[in-house]
């Protein structure tokens, strides 16, 4: 069942709909909520209150084909509250991408990917999360992070260029 049929459903009152929708989504935003705030039980707390936010707003929402980057949206404005930092400004455009994906792919030691996003900047770090875990397309990046999509691409471009020079492979 895709997104669009169990958000009809819910909104007949579907109980075992709604518990899919949770299903299929908490774990990612979890781990964004996670990445975001650094703490495992904020994120928690954070990731739930996403839900309930996305439930109260579901009779409001306009099925467009874009519901996991509404639920993305819902959960880094909240964990945005939580941290209190304002977005900070975007980063120039580029060209690229693609071979510093394989950069990204090619790091295989957990650890090691850990440090490296915990030392980029936080406007970086969300989008590498959202491009590469979460595998948003860069469309759907813009829209959860309210910057456009050349500077979605950008700043998944600073952060790969960072993360290279960091573990000198630049």
């Amino acid at each position: 069942m895709n997104d669009e049929q169990l958000i009809s459903r819910i909104r007949q009152g579907d109980e075992a709909a709604a518990e899919e929708l949770v299903h299929r989504y908490h774990p990612a935003i979890l781990r964004f909520c996670a990445s975001r705030c650094g703490n495992v039980e904020i994120a928690k707390d954070l990731a739930q209150e996403t839900f309930i936010q996305l439930f109260e707003a579901l009779p409001n929402y306009r099925e467009e084909g874009r519901l996991r980057a509404y639920i993305f949206i819902i959960a880094r404005r909240l964990c945005g509250r939580e941290s209190g930092k304002p977005a900070l400004a975007p980063l120039e455009d580029t060209e690229q991408l693609a071979d510093q994906r394989d950069m990204f792919r090619q790091i295989e030691d957990r650890d090691q990917v850990r440090r490296l996003l915990e030392g980029l900047p936080p406007e970086q770090r969300e989008v590498v999360v959202l491009r590469f875990v979460e595998r948003l397309s860069y469309r759907d990046i813009a829209k959860v992070t309210g910057c456009n999509m050349r500077t979605a691409q950008s700043r998944v471009r600073m952060a790969l260029k960072n993360m290279r020079k960091e573990s000198g492979h630049e």
